[in-house]
């Protein structure tokens, strides 16, 4: 049985491989310490093979939250995949003076590297944060939109992949995608 897990990826760690060893893997975290027990797995003591557990998708080193790690392809495929559509949704902490339309801007109109990025879903939640979601995961896009619009991010947090949310794990703990939960 191919495994999927869900990782409250800390700041600090990178979400791939690298032959760095200046960096910490965030698979490093899957080891039976950081498991978080659910009712479907309620073993305090998971065993499972880690081998071929691969992240789907990125997720800087300076941000922090839902990181998937599965040894199944199809999964991976369904989140990354040039055709994948999936909504990721993050929580955005942020410094600076936005820009004239800048909200607008966000939503739709910027371009990164004479690429045009398509439509975000983009919202204030209080003063200092706001809401992201997006359909496409171009290198540190989050935080080179808001340097666009004047604005500087200070801490991002990704929340949700599709319809699966980090809900309250604790960062650094991983648990094991239970079945009823789809991207």
């Amino acid at each position: 049985c191919k495994a999927t897990v869900i990782l409250n990826k800390p700041v600090g760690y990178i979400s791939h491989l690298d032959d760095d060893k200046a960096f910490k893997p965030a698979a490093s975290l899957i080891i039976q310490d950081n498991f978080q027990a659910s009712k479907q797995h309620s073993s305090r003591n998971p065993r499972f093979n880690t081998d071929g557990l691969a992240p789907a998708g990125r997720l800087d080193i300076d941000s922090s939250g839902l990181l998937v790690l599965t040894q199944d392809g199809r999964i991976a495929k369904t989140i990354i995949g040039e055709q994948s559509a999936i909504e990721k949704e993050y929580l955005v902490r942020v410094e600076g003076k936005l820009v004239n339309q800048g909200l607008e801007l966000l939503r739709y109109g910027l371009s990164l590297d004479g690429y045009k990025l398509k439509q975000a879903e983009v919202a204030w939640q209080n003063d200092d944060q706001l809401r992201f979601v997006l359909t496409e995961g171009r290198n540190r896009q989050i935080r080179r939109m808001c340097e666009l619009v004047g604005l500087h991010v200070i801490g991002l947090k990704r929340v949700r992949i599709g319809n699966v949310l980090l809900g309250d794990l604790p960062t650094g703990m991983w648990r094991f995608l239970e079945e009823k939960e789809k991207f």
